[in-house]
């Protein structure tokens, strides 16, 4: 496919956005400014003042000398920046890759994006069209390279586009300046009268570079198409990603339904076909006024099933506020995993977590209240109770252990051991009764002592002395002693509680 790019640039930014947060500005000649080296210097002007002979780096006391009414504004820290991201992020709806060209544009890759609007005419059209009825002043160039672009937007006496290989005679009759070089280079060039592109392009390459260094040569080549230039996108493209644009802005849970659908029905059949699965996915939602309204769904295993997905995200549909309206839906996949399409066909004669029915009712579950926690957990290769088990990366993960059958083990574990107080015949004999939060037990059958060294290579501490007991009522509890009986109450934990 033949890139092709867009270049759009705001001259009056930051005083643009000022005029619409307050319309009556507009008719008003009023400038941004900044402290710099102990003064106050002009950052922004809108149009009025600029047409007076008011322009960014002038001293305000100079500006205040061509207008005595000028308004003075101080510029807000980090406004450009926020601004740009702003517009880039709406941009999106018109192309997936959108980076910054600060400190006042944005660059476009177009490529294969333009004739879903009819053409790059119309694209170019619909996109300054907004823009200006949104109040802001926006210059808008397209070439097969960032560089031609760039300065047809920046330099050009209209919005123009470069036709496939045109950049020279379109660039040559352009200034210098339009190439985006160093201020140094530009006053040498016009020392030496090469006051437009053509007049030094040609010229041979040693020549250029020993006057004027590496940089003039890229930044011409970079324009004519001769050096690759690319676009730092300011969301980065997922490997699977869907885009579905609408021709109206859809306002209801059931047009956001049928969208959704269709989206999957696309990205799915792509994962299936190389055989994987999605593990979590993200739903954009483009609003008409330039706000995202975003969900998530997660999965516990891979999986490329429509309709259990489709389930997933219904039921996160009545978090989005489609206001006037949505244009663009984007649907993303963050986690890829392999998924075995054999195994699609067979699991509904498995049992336990291989049962799709059993995953895809955690999946729900958890869809349902973002506070639900579900986490399967498997053994790991330690003695030490606290560190015998872990959390599994995926629901059908494999231990690499078996669980510790040699001794019973308690059904819930306590994070961490608590204080019990304890009567117990000396030395090793197993506790006749003890009490916990307020209660007393007494002891009818015990088993142990079970002895637990600790693991002395991960941390220094007493060994454990644990005992399965089992009071009156037949409940039945994990106790031990830390470290050899020294006669102290103290020395007594409760641990865990057996079923």
């Amino acid at each position: 496919m033949k890139k092709r790019f867009a270049s759009l640039w705001f001259p009056h930014l930051k005083t643009d956005w000022l005029t619409v947060c307050k319309p009556h500005l507009q008719n008003i000649p009023f400038v941004l400014s900044i402290a710099a080296q102990g003064r106050l210097i002009v950052s922004g002007s809108n149009l009025l003042a600029e047409q007076a002979g008011v322009h960014s780096g002038m001293a305000i006391a100079d500006a205040r000398a061509f207008i005595p009414s000028l308004k003075i504004i101080n510029e807000q820290a980090g406004l450009a920046e926020k601004l740009l991201h702003s517009i880039a992020e709406w941009c999106i709806r018109y192309t997936p890759q959108v980076a910054l060209d600060t400190p006042d544009g944005i660059i476009l890759d177009i490529s294969g994006c333009a004739h879903l609007w009819g053409g790059e005419a119309a694209y170019l059209t619909s996109i300054v069209s907004k823009f200006r009825q949104h109040g802001y002043d926006v210059r808008m160039g397209i070439a097969d390279t960032i560089g031609a672009a760039w300065a047809v937007a920046h330099f050009g006496h209209e919005d123009i586009i470069i036709n496939e290989q045109a950049q020279s005679e379109t660039l040559f009759p352009l200034s210098p300046a339009a190439l985006r070089l160093e201020d140094v280079q530009l006053k040498r060039l016009q020392s030496l009268g090469l006051r437009s592109i053509g007049s030094f392009a040609k010229m041979p390459r040693s020549v250029l570079r020993r006057r004027f260094g590496d940089s003039l040569l890229l930044r011409l080549d970079q324009a004519m198409g001769l050096e690759d230039e690319f676009v730092i996108s300011i969301k980065p493209i997922l490997p699977y990603e869907e885009r579905l644009p609408c021709l109206e802005p859809i306002c209801t849970a059931n047009g956001i339904e049928l969208a959704l659908e269709d989206l999957l029905n696309k990205l799915c059949k792509r994962l299936s076909g190389e055989g994987k699965g999605l593990r979590a996915a993200e739903l954009n939602c483009h609003r008409v006024d330039g706000k995202i309204e975003t969900i998530t769904i997660e999965t516990n295993r891979a999986t490329a099933q429509v309709k259990h997905i489709l389930q997933l995200f219904v039921l996160k549909i009545p978090q989005i506020e489609p206001a006037l309206g949505i244009e663009l839906f984007t649907l993303g996949v963050s986690k890829v995993e392999t998924a075995d399409p054999v195994q699609e066909n067979l699991w509904n004669n498995r049992i336990g977590l291989k049962n799709p029915t059993v995953t895809e009712l955690l999946d729900r579950l958890k869809s349902r209240d973002a506070n639900c926690e579900i986490s399967r957990y498997v053994p790991s290769e330690h003695y030490w109770p606290e560190r015998s088990m872990k959390i599994a990366a995926k629901m059908d993960e494999v231990a690499a252990v078996d669980w510790q059958t040699a001794r019973p083990r308690p059904t819930r574990l306590l994070k961490i051991p608590e204080r019990i107080i304890v009567t117990a015949p000396i030395p090793d004999y197993p506790p006749i009764l003890f009490r916990y939060k307020g209660d007393t037990y007494t002891i009818r059958k015990a088993d142990g002592p079970e002895r637990i060294e600790r693991e002395w290579w991960i941390d220094p501490g007493e060994h454990r002395d644990y005992y399965a007991v089992e009071d009156l009522q037949g409940r039945r509890f994990w106790l031990y002693r830390a470290g050899h009986y020294d006669g102290q109450a103290d020395q007594w934990f409760i641990h865990g509680f057996f079923a």
